[in-house]
């Protein structure tokens, strides 16, 4: 699993929100955030406006849970409808983890079958391992991020802490994210 931040965007304008809500100045607004963002009474809707684009790549075992989050994010991804069936699949990097040569040989002999216009795309696609990886582009706010960790940061499925780390390691205000523990 690998997941890079593309780009970040909208603290500036989300400090200039905050500020008016509480008619005061940018700089006084970017001191407070910090506070604010764990205030779930609306007070952290700036949060929402902080824009983030990921490249993600997971297996599907982790997109069908990620698709809970569907509130203020885009998804685009390297869809298995316009790839698969293209070229045959090996094991190197194309598995999140080792996969038995025995599927691997019944996935490449039914991709075969497709390619020869014998089975459909659905039962190629119906054979294909939820550890395959997929490459998609993730854009979220800061909210939608927030509440993810807060869901997933004890999740028993190791990619969450993966993503996870990997997501609060990159961001420019972690602090939102994260709270911060009482002396640090």
């Amino acid at each position: 699993m690998k997941v890079i931040k593309l780009n970040e965007c909208g603290f500036d304008e989300s400090a200039l929100g905050f500020s008016l809500s509480y008619n005061t100045s940018v700089e006084r607004a970017k001191e407070l955030l910090p506070k604010y963002a764990f205030k779930n009474n609306g007070e952290n809707k700036f949060l929402r406006a902080i824009q983030v684009w990921l490249d993600i790549t997971a297996p599907i075992f982790f997109f069908v849970e990620m698709d809970t989050y569907k509130i203020s994010t885009t998804r685009l991804s390297s869809s298995t409808m316009h790839t698969l069936g293209k070229n045959d699949i090996i094991l190197d990097n194309q598995f999140e983890y080792p996969l038995d040569k025995n599927i691997l040989f019944g996935i490449n002999t039914k991709l075969k079958e497709y390619k020869n216009k014998k089975i459909s795309i659905a039962e190629l696609k119906n054979n294909l391992p939820d550890g395959f990886l997929m490459r998609i582009v993730f854009n979220c706010n800061y909210a939608t991020l927030q509440n993810m960790y807060f869901q997933r940061e004890n999740h028993r499925l190791p990619q969450w802490h993966i993503f996870l780390d990997s997501v609060v390691s990159q961001l420019d205000h972690p602090e939102f994210i994260i709270p911060q523990k009482q002396g640090e």
